[in-house]
């Protein structure tokens, strides 16, 4: 099995939705805080100038008046980089978006580790495990541009507050649009397996499916399920997956607090307990480099996503 980077990124995919949607919807809007080539917005902009609000360097301004636009009934879209959608504005998205249920759909860009070079100020690792704290929100982390347009045109349909991490740059390319199933609150699965379950979002589904794969030369039946939606998440997966199997390993492009796989545990622990190996960023702020380089370095490629699946898995059999 081989994986081939995107010829377009999830920041070029977005701009094709919103432009999307913007066509099928006239009271779709865009909001930026200064991220409006950033995140592709331009293309909407060119074409309705007067649907696309840029407010500077001001992301509370921002989550303020996608508030204010989703309360006047217009389906607001506010975007830019992660780390500034969920915490340089968070107590606007949790009290001004959140708490009156409002419909606005938040997309953080240059998700995680994928801000590369952009540096550790702009790396969103925490988004996730912040957002899931708010009542009413949805939150998503899809694996690779296509499916981020098909999770987010799911997103546009519900009636409430929502967020969808996307990358700076092409990740490897899993899924077809044409064929990719979002349902919110619900898991993917893709690959069967009685021995582990790994579960798996963002960029670390395609490096999951590469280590099921070296994983079955080892004699180890791995079942992967892709966890494209944290919250609400897939109890009923997940525990289906600890009865099958009775070993979970979590792996995720996020800080390893709050985000998939403390969503996990909290289900394993509520309904059926096994053993859970978490994998994600070690409660460390990470340097700048190539995004796959990054991860690997804070070991979530594909060779620690083996050593790790093993590990655990030699543990259950004693």
């Amino acid at each position: 099995m081989t994986f081939e980077l995107e010829k377009r990124t999830s920041r070029d995919i977005y701009g094709d939705l919103m432009l999307d949607l913007a066509r099928e919807d006239p009271d779709v809007v865009g909001v930026t805080g200064d991220s409006q080539m950033m995140m592709r917005m331009t293309k909407m902009a060119a074409e309705f100038p007067d649907r696309v609000f840029n407010v500077g360097i001001a992301e509370q301004n921002a989550m303020d008046m996608a508030a204010g636009l989703a309360a006047a009934g217009l389906k607001p879209f506010v975007a830019g980089f992660a780390p500034f959608m969920t915490m340089r504005a968070c107590e606007q998205l949790r009290t001004f978006i959140c708490y009156p249920n409002l419909n606005v759909n938040v997309v953080g860009g240059m998700g995680a580790l994928s801000a590369s070079t952009e540096g550790v100020t702009h790396m969103g690792l925490e988004d996730i495990g912040i957002v899931r704290t708010f009542p009413h929100m949805v939150a998503a982390a899809p694996a690779d541009a296509e499916s981020a347009y098909v999770i987010g045109r799911e997103l546009y349909k519900y009636a409430g507050p929502t967020y969808m991490k996307i990358f700076k740059g092409a990740v490897y390319k899993v899924f077809d649009r044409s064929t990719y199933k979002f349902e919110i609150g619900k898991a993917n699965l893709l690959r069967e397996g009685t021995d582990v379950t790994i579960i798996a979002n963002g960029p670390l589904v395609a490096l999951s499916m590469l280590a099921c794969e070296e994983l079955a030369g080892m004699g180890i039946n791995a079942r992967l399920l892709e966890m494209p939606c944290v919250k609400p998440i897939d109890r009923e997966a997940i525990v289906a997956a600890a009865r099958d199997t009775g070993l979970i390993v979590t792996a995720e492009d996020h800080q390893i607090y709050c985000g998939l796989g403390s969503a996990v545990t909290e289900v394993l622990c509520d309904e059926y307990p096994v053993p859970c190996v978490r994998m994600g960023v070690q409660d460390t702020f990470a340097e700048s480099g190539d995004h796959y380089d990054l991860l690997k370095k804070y070991g979530l490629g594909t060779d620690s996503i083996v050593a790790t699946v093993a590990e655990a898995v030699k543990t259950k059999k004693k």
